[in-house]
């Protein structure tokens, strides 16, 4: 069993945000490999699905970004997972916006949810690093990331999500390289 965690803020206000392309990469996932019904368990919106014939269980922490951490261990906790079942999903300012790479451990780099899930949940997760590119400036970050995607960026953002969703099985499989490329193939098609 996996547990896809996706890293966002919940509400409408936060919804077209930058920070929660994961929460939007997820929804695509539930949609496209029809899960079940969404339920507010672990301080999360949580629903149960299976790919690839294996049983995957997506998590979008309702904590606020800085806490997600508490969420998702929770849902470990429940589910006996280690670190190494967790796959979080989310934005990354060190990537050019619609790039993906998949990393296994390391440090959070500034994210407070990466942040928060390290020290509720260890290190050694796999993060699904979803660009979103970067102001320019370190002082412009916190408003960057807490903005909308602009009418301009959403034909990539839909098309990553939509990338991520039909590539699943291979996270499922823990097949990071074979993951990437699909990923990569489906959007370099969709442009």
């Amino acid at each position: 069993m996996l547990l896809f965690a996706g890293l966002g803020n919940p509400g409408n206000r936060y919804a077209d945000n930058r920070h929660n392309i994961g929460f939007m990469a997820v929804d695509e996932i539930l949609r496209r490999h029809s899960f079940g019904p969404e339920r507010a368990r672990f301080s999360a919106l949580c629903s149960e699905g299976r790919i690839a014939g294996e049983k995957v269980i997506v998590l979008k922490p309702q904590t606020y970004m800085n806490e997600s951490g508490r969420a998702v261990g929770e849902a470990m906790r429940f589910y006996k997972l280690t670190a190494a079942d967790l796959v979080v999903f989310h934005d990354e300012l060190d990537l050019t916006p619609g790039k993906l790479r998949v990393k296994v451990g390391g440090g959070h780099a500034g994210h407070n949810g990466l942040r928060s899930i390290m020290a509720h949940c260890g290190a050694d997760f796999v993060r699904v690093r979803m660009g979103i590119g970067h102001p320019g400036d370190r002082d412009l970050v916190s408003p960057y990331v807490l903005s909308d995607f602009s009418k301009a960026d959403w034909p990539w953002v839909d098309g990553l999500c939509d990338a991520i969703a039909g590539s699943a099985q291979w996270l499922v499989k823990r097949d990071w390289p074979r993951f990437m490329t699909d990923v990569a193939q489906s959007v370099s098609h969709s442009r």
